[in-house]
Formats: structure tokens, C-alpha cells, sequence
């Protein structure tokens, strides 16, 4: 059952992946070293899902009176719940899991479980049980911490329900369970309006339940309209005090008035997608296009707000969550269908007393709403709440929410900053007001420096055919790999065009970890694995370790002082470059570290891995012993500047899926000559390579003022080109950039200028030099930094 569920739905051409449902399914994924509890009734039919393969499974069924049984789902246990009830002790979902049952007053500890799958479960393995009877089912994924050097890392399942009774089915999907218990939690129909009042500190979360439905807001002073005044959200007002099309969660994240007061502001937001500069939909709008009578929004406002003593408007302005509108090239307003999914939501903070009103847009003429009107659930949540901000992610379209997750070295970094933006799916320092851009740049240049890394995606490629299966996906030759040994090297799609960048560790004979840059290269490998019928297992180990970079000349003399190894392992001075080593903090009982000698700033630099759970006693113990060195934060504003400087790849600048390796200026990376196997894109990168057509260089700008990314780089009139990353750099005292050129004008010495404006009205004058800008030996990544 589940494996279909998976499938994209495709209704007259037109593919919506994660937006339905079959009719009375309900989908709930259960996270890594967690557990789900779901009410079941009679009938209904149950699939468990191993979705990364290797993954154990637990099912507890309970009765109402309590009774710990199997038979309820049609099922004999055998095994005490032991890794359910670790669920429940270490982690959050597992919490929610047990205070449900210490609620219910049910006993774990006379229930006995059903373990599905085993260490050798395939992607996508799958277990189906039919309901006996009303009860509770609770699934756990159990597993514990991971150390460095393993690879046993827990991974998700999926829990899908088939409702055996549809007669109190009301849509394809239902609203998700309130984030806390609500003061406030009322539904809005199509066509609908709500007002209510929220006090100060008080929570308010509009959450569009089917997908693709809009949901105009407008929020007032209480003060003010005591005063006999109105004062609302101004778009207008807030684009100008945040600098942004709408606020998102982070530090630009308050909408204001005219008065420039703030009145709310965003906390999460699970959709992105909004629109803050036109109107509520009015009468006039729906009159033009022929539908007399229309109901509309802002009529709807107008009643609402009556009472209050607020003037009506024939249009109101007004925060439309999940109305996506963009303005074009040239100026026009476009409306396409929202982005947003089912159960997608926002979610505000009041910062004085107001007065709300919240719609469900009954706009069903054109896309704003999918052209199917459906519900808005409203609710308000007291100001003890403790919500965390974050900013909704998927890995793919078809995929639940994530929210943005805090490293595990957070707490550390955080004593030093609040300035943290949001980075694929984690919250990271983008710099430190004590020290500055350029004092975490000169830090780094000159003595020492650490940065968080924890984002980079990690996952173990493990079993008898692992060798194989990197060998066809990477294009390095991972036949040459040895054990102890780092490679850098890219993924390639069959086009040649690149799906990620990142490192291969070799841990053993049959064990591999890839670090990239996104969770798409992972899946790419599990799903490369499937087809070719390898025995090859790629699971994911994201949240099993986090890493810090510390780079610059001082780096080996402080972790040389930290870290213990067994005599079988390199020590911290004996570390050769793109070689790692596993250590201890302090001595052979100490905390265990992974420590590549690798680094993303043309530096001597270091990365040391740990469990989340030792992150802050890691950072601790390099940060008190880099003092006397030095040793400074670096953040995400100074680390661009270094990596422009050293010539190093970003995806999503100097690369994407349709770039390949040589365009991206890392074609060192595609030994065709040496590697004989065949691998992913290898065909067309050997034709890419016969018949170059674009190359990444260097560019030295003559003005100060730094190109952006996508800046057109032009020869006369003609456009020969795009800058993909620039900076200005410290170290020279020169403004450059790296850019994609056509092939015939990358020649070292050709003039060209950067367009800037519409590209002609505003150029910079360039020419093309060597690159890396900045040490182009490498010699101080090696660790020559001379007398």
C-alpha cells in the first residue's frame, strides 16, 4: 500500500506530488530514534514502511481498556518493547508518545511488541496489518547515538492508514494536531471571515488544511482603536523596514504599520510563499471579470470589523498567506496557484494587544486558490508557548515538512551571535558583531578561526557492493580509495550535469560515508543502488554527527594538544591532507571525534564530527585552547569571501544540474583517462569535454563595487557570460569575481565588463586572470605557510 502512496498523481497531465491523498489515507512519518501514536478502529488497514532499508521497527497495539495486545492488529509479539520505551526516554516525539499513554494510564511495561525488518531491509520494505479492533498504535524507529566511526544510524519509517469508516471523512486531508493546547481553534469555510482578539505575547497560526488556499490577515493596534484611530498592517511599511518582498522567521521578521509600529511577527513558516502588495479580493475585482455578487474578501472584512468601529474600505489591504504573486521582468503582477500543501501553516507573534481577522478566500475563478476554495483553520495559542523559529523544508515535493533544525553545536555559537540565518534546513551564524565580517576573515587568514559545517548532508554506504555503487555515482575512482583516505569529487546526472560536490570517506573495505552539499545526492545513490540490484545500503546520518571547521595556520598545534589516538590511527601531526583519523578528547575514555584534514577556505584546516549530543563539550574544549592563539568565530558573510578567494565551487553559483564538472571549474574531478569504470554522465562528460562550451574563470574587476551572482558579463552589445560568485577581496585589495564565460573569450588578459542595471546602462570594467585569486598552489591548505 504504501510504495503507491509514494507515487506522484498525475490528473490530466498535470503532476502535483505531495498535495493528495487517496480517500480516507492518511500518511504520518516516524522520525529516526522516535515513535508516532495514531488512534485506529476496526478495519482499518495498517502498512509500515522502512523508507532508507537496515531500519528496525516496533508496533505496539493497545486496547481501550489499556491491554498491551498484538492480536489487535492481527499480529503475534514476542518481544518486550525495549526500543520503543528508548524512544520515549531520548527523544521529542517520543515524549509526546508517553505522556499519551501516561494520560490514557496504559502500562508499556506488561505490552508486548511486533519487530518488523532487519539489518538487511531494502528501501521501501513494507509490512501490512488490518485493525481487529478500536485502539492505539504507537510505531517506534528506535536506535541510539551513533559514534563517529560507526555506521549503525537510525533512519525514518513511514505509517500509512487506509480508514476503514469514510463517514466522518471531510477531505482529503485533516487539520495536523494543534502545536500546544489552543485558547482559540475555529474553523474558516470558503468565503468566510473570522475577527478575534489576540493579546500581547499571545501565538496566532493560520494553516491552510487542504493545500493551495488562501488566507487574507489583517491585524490592528488595540491601543489605537481605542483611541479611535486604525492603524493595520501596512505592506507598504514593512517591505521598507525589513528590506524583504514579506518577513520570514529570523531577524526581518516583524510587520509594521505607518506609525512603524511592529504588530506581529513571523515565528514559522512551513510554505514561503506569500503575497504583502495587493488587496484582499474585492467586489470590484470579481464585477470586472463578470461575476456579479461574487462574495469576496474584503466585504467580509467589513462585517467582521463593524463592531470594532472600523471605517469600510472598498479594498483592504491586507498579509494574503499563501497567495502567490511575483512581479515580473517587466513590472506585470502575476498570480500563479500557491505553493502551499496540506497542513502548511504560519505562525505569528503578537507584539501589543490587537484586534485580527483572519479569511479563507473563496476566489474560485482563477489559480489563487487552485480553483477549488477550501478551509482555514484559525488558532491562537497563550504567550507561555515556547515556539522555536524555523522555516519549513522538503527534500523532495512529495515529502512532509521540516522545520529549520538548530545544530548541535548551536547553544555554543549563540553565546557569540543572534545573527543566524537560515541555511539548507539549520539555522547557522552568518556573522559576529564582536569581530566583524573581517575579523572572522583575517582570523581565519592569519591565526585561527572554527565554523559550524553541521548542515553538510552525511550518509553511510555500507555492504558487500558499496565499492561498486560510489564508483558508478562519484566520478572520482573509488577503486584507488584506501581506508583512512578523504577524495573530493562531484555526482553527475546522465546529462553531465552536476547533482552535488562533496567528500568520500573510506572507513573500511565495504564502508563509505559521503558528505555533500544536499539530500538529493543521497537519494540519487539509494536509488541507483535499487536499480542496478546492488547489495548496497545508503542511509542517511545527518542528525548522527555534526561537524566544526577549524581552519588556519594555528589549527594542528591546538587540536594536536586535544585529542588522543590509538596507537593503529594517525595522530593529529601525522594527518596528511584529505586523510582522517578517529580520536578521543582527552584520553582513551574521552569523547570520540572523527578529524578530516579538509577544509572550504584555502587554509590548513581540520573538520571534527561528533554526536550532537558531545557538540558542546567539543567546542568548548577548542575554544578555551585556542584562546591563547587567537582563535575567533567565522561565519557564513566571511566564509563566501574566503572561498571566492580560493577558487572554491557553491552550489546553486558555480554550479548546478545543468553544469558539469568543467564548467564549474573543478574538472579535476573526472579522470577519464585514469578511471576506466563506467559511472554516471561519464558518456556525456567525455563529449561535454571533447566540446567545451563554457569554462569558469577568474576575473579581476577594476571599481569597488562587487558583481552579484547572475550579474551578465558582456563583450560589446553581446553577452558572453555570467559572474557566479564575487567579493571584495581583503588579502588583495581588489574587487573579483568567478565567472562562466563562453569559451572563446576565457584567454588569461581578455577585457570584457560586468553589466549591472538592465546590462547596459551600468558596466564594470574586467579582465580575465588566474584562478584561485589567492594562493593557487594550495601550498597553505597543504600547510606551508613558509618561515
Amino acid at each position: 500500500m504504501g510504495l503507491a502512496f509514494e507515487s506522484r498523481e498525475a490528473r490530466a497531465g498535470v503532476i502535483t506530488p505531495g498535495l493528495t491523498l487517496p480517500r480516507g489515507v492518511e500518511r504520518h512519518p516516524v522520525p529516526a530514534g522516535g515513535s508516532r501514536a495514531v488512534e485506529i478502529r476496526a478495519g482499518d488497514e495498517i502498512t509500515v514502511q522502512d523508507r532508507e532499508g537496515g531500519q528496525v521497527a516496533e508496533l505496539v497495539a493497545f486496547t481501550p481498556a489499556g491491554v498491551g495486545d498484538p492480536g489487535l492488529i492481527g499480529a503475534k509479539g514476542s518481544v518486550g518493547p525495549q526500543g520503543l520505551k528508548s524512544t520515549l526516554l531520548t527523544s521529542r516525539s517520543g515524549q509526546g508518545v508517553a505522556r499519551a499513554l501516561a494520560a490514557a494510564g496504559f502500562d508499556l511495561g506488561k505490552a508486548r511488541a511486533v519487530r518488523l525488518f532487519a539489518e538487511g531491509s531494502r528501501p521501501g520494505d513494507s509490512a501490512e496489518f488490518t485493525a481487529q479492533g478500536d485502539g492505539l498504535l504507537i510505531v517506534a524507529a528506535p536506535g541510539g547515538p551513533m559514534a563517529p566511526e560507526a555506521q549503525d544510524t537510525p533512519t525514518d519509517l513511514l505509517l500509512w492508514i487506509r480508514r476503514a469508516d469514510l463517514r466522518d471523512f471531510k477531505g482529503a486531508h485533516r487539520a495536523p494536531d494543534p502545536l500546544a493546547d489552543p485558547l482559540i481553534d475555529q474553523n474558516i469555510r470558503p468565503g468566510e471571515a473570522h475577527v478575534y482578539t489576540v493579546p500581547r505575547g499571545g501565538f496566532i497560526q493560520i494553516l491552510d488544511v487542504q493545500g493551495r488556499e488562501c488566507s487574507d490577515f489583517q491585524a490592528f493596534s488595540a491601543r489605537s482603536l481605542d483611541a479611535g484611530l486604525t492603524r493595520e498592517i501596512d505592506p507598504t511599511a514593512t517591505r521598507s523596514q525589513t528590506g524583504t518582498i514579506y518577513p520570514r522567521p529570523g531577524l526581518a521578521a516583524k510587520y509594521w504599520n505607518v506609525d512603524f509600529e511592529p504588530l506581529v511577527e513571523i515565528v514559522q513558516d512551513t510554505c514561503g510563499r506569500h503575497d504583502t502588495f495587493g488587496l484582499a479580493c474585492t467586489r470590484r475585482y470579481y464585477d470586472d471579470m463578470g461575476y456579479f455578487g461574487h462574495v469576496n474578501c474584503t466585504d467580509n472584512i467589513n462585517a467582521q470589523l463593524a463592531p470594532y468601529g472600523v471605517r469600510p474600505r472598498a479594498g483592504w489591504p491586507a498579509i494574503n498567506f499563501f497567495f502567490n504573486t511575483l512581479i515580473d521582468a517587466e513590472h506585470n503582477i502575476i498570480t500563479e496557484e500557491p505553493w502551499s500543501r496540506p497542513g502548511d501553516f504560519v505562525l505569528l507573534r503578537a507584539l501589543t494587544d490587537l484586534v485580527c481577522v483572519s479569511t479563507a478566500c473563496p476566489d474560485d475563478i482563477d489559480p489563487a486558490n487552485g480553483w477549488n476554495p477550501t478551509d482555514i483553520q484559525l488558532r491562537t495559542y497563550g504567550a507561555g508557548e515556547d515556539f522555536r523559529r524555523s522555516i519549513g523544508w522538503r527534500k523532495r515535493p512529495e515529502d512532509d515538512v521540516e522545520h529549520t533544525k538548530e545544530t548541535g553545536f548551536h547553544a555554543s555559537f549563540a553565546k557569540l551571535t543572534r545573527d543566524f540565518v537560515e541555511y539548507n534546513g539549520y539555522w547557522l551564524p552568518n556573522s559576529f558583531p564582536g569581530e566583524g565580517t573581517l575579523g572572522e576573515y583575517w582570523a581565519c587568514r592569519e591565526k585561527v578561526a572554527i565554523m559550524d559545517l553541521s548542515p553538510l548532508r552525511k550518509f553511510e554506504v555500507t555492504g558487500p557492493d558499496a565499492e561498486t555503487l560510489l564508483n558508478h555515482c562519484v566520478t572520482r575512482n573509488m577503486e584507488k580509495l584506501a581506508v583512512g583516505q578523504v577524495v573530493y569529487t562531484a555526482v553527475c546526472a546522465t546529462h553531465g550535469g552536476m547533482i552535488d560536490d562533496g567528500t568520500v570517506f573510506r572507513l573500511g573495505e565495504h564502508n563509505f560515508r559521503w558528505i555533500g552539499g544536499c539530500d538529493g545526492s543521497g537519494m540519487f545513490m539509494r536509488e541507483e543502488a535499487e536499480r542496478l540490484g546492488l547489495d548496497a545500503h545508503v542511509r542517511s546520518s545527518t542528525d548522527q554527527l555534526c561537524n566544526v571547521a577549524l581552519q588556519g595556520r594555528h589549527a594542528q598545534t591546538i587540536l594536536s594538544q586535544l585529542f588522543w589516538t590509538a596507537p593503529d590511527r594517525s595522530s593529529i601531526d601525522e594527518l596528511g591532507w584529505f586523510r582522517f583519523t578517529v580520536a578521543r578528547l582527552g584520553d582513551f575514555q574521552g569523547t570520540p571525534v572523527m578529524i578530516s584534514r579538509t577544509g572550504y577556505t584555502g587554509e590548513l584546516g581540520y573538520e571534527i564530527f561528533c554526536h550532537p549530543k558531545d557538540a558542546g563539550e567539543v567546542f568548548e574544549a577548542i575554544w578555551e585552547a585556542g584562546q591563547p592563539y587567537g582563535l575567533k568565530p567565522l561565519g557564513l558573510a566571511a566564509l563566501d569571501m574566503l572561498r571566492i578567494e580560493s577558487g572554491l565551487a557553491f552550489a546553486g553559483h558555480e554550479f548546478d544540474d545543468q553544469t558539469d564538472p568543467f564548467e564549474a571549474g573543478i574538472g579535476f574531478t573526472v579522470p577519464l583517462k585514469s578511471k576506466q569504470a563506467d559511472f554516471s554522465g561519464r558518456a556525456a562528460l567525455e563529449e561535454r569535454k571533447a566540446h567545451p562550451q563554457r569554462k569558469l574563470v577568474g576575473l579581476e574587476i577594476d571599481a569597488t563595487t562587487v558583481p552579484a551572482h547572475g550579474d551578465c558579463v558582456r563583450l560589446g552589445r553581446v553577452q558572453v557570460g555570467v559572474v557566479t560568485s564575487g567579493t571584495r577581496s581583503p588579502t588583495l585589495g581588489k574587487t573579483i569575481a568567478l565567472a562562466r564565460l563562453d569559451a572563446p573569450y576565457t584567454d588569461v588578459g581578455t577585457e570584457l565588463e560586468i553589466g549591472q542595471l538592465d546590462g547596459h546602462q551600468k558596466r564594470l570594467t574586467a579582465r580575465v586572470v588566474p584562478f584561485p585569486h589567492f594562493d593557487p598552489t594550495k601550498s597553505r591548505a597543504k600547510g606551508d605557510y613558509g618561515a
